[in-house]
């Protein structure tokens, strides 16, 4: 028994959700539009404002997808109508960002600037030279985006410089010791 699965999911009055016969869901809102398959065994049935995704038999591999399945829906239908974001912190000195264009531009303390692409359905905005903020309808492209960031310069442990999120607590170690 899925715990996740079995949970209906609700559907805010400005969402529409169009389920095609092959299992081809699309779901549109006042920020977006987004498509996915359902998964082979995976059904989704809705009444008035509710969403409830059922499973055809019970074989492992459904059973698997079940609750991820309704996951995926869900966080579609949140960020159609209210959407994502993922905030990012730049320690360090000298280390900062800015937006030029459809580029992240980041100052890491590489001898190179790192320019990083926005993809499509994601906004970035700085301020202060050093908080990003990733905002978009689609969860999967936020998230990525964050840690493509991240990614960059991962918070270290001696001095806690790097790109971190914004909640994310960096464990500090001791440096060397005198004798």
């Amino acid at each position: 028994m899925s715990r996740v699965g079995n949970k209906p999911v609700e559907l805010p009055e400005k969402v529409t959700l169009n389920v095609a016969d092959d299992g081809s869901l699309t779901i549109e809102g006042p920020l977006g539009k987004l498509e996915w398959q359902l998964p082979d065994g995976i059904k989704l049935d809705q009444t008035d404002m509710t969403l409830v995704v059922t499973r055809e038999n019970e074989s492992r591999k459904i059973k698997a997808m079940h609750g991820t399945a309704r996951s995926l829906v869900a966080n579609m239908v949140e960020g159609v109508s209210k959407g994502f974001q993922r905030k990012l912190e730049i320690h360090g000195v000298g280390f900062r960002a800015a937006v030029k264009g459809n580029v992240l531009d980041l100052s890491l303390g590489f001898s190179h600037p790192v320019e990083h692409p926005i993809p499509e359905g994601v906004s970035v905005k700085v301020e202060e030279n050093t908080k990003i903020l990733v905002e978009g309808f689609d969860k999967q492209k936020v998230g990525q985006f964050a840690a493509d960031v991240r990614s960059y310069y991962p918070p270290e442990p001696y001095k806690g410089k790097g790109v971190r999120y914004a909640d994310e607590y960096v464990r500090r170690k001791a440096g060397k010791s005198v004798q």
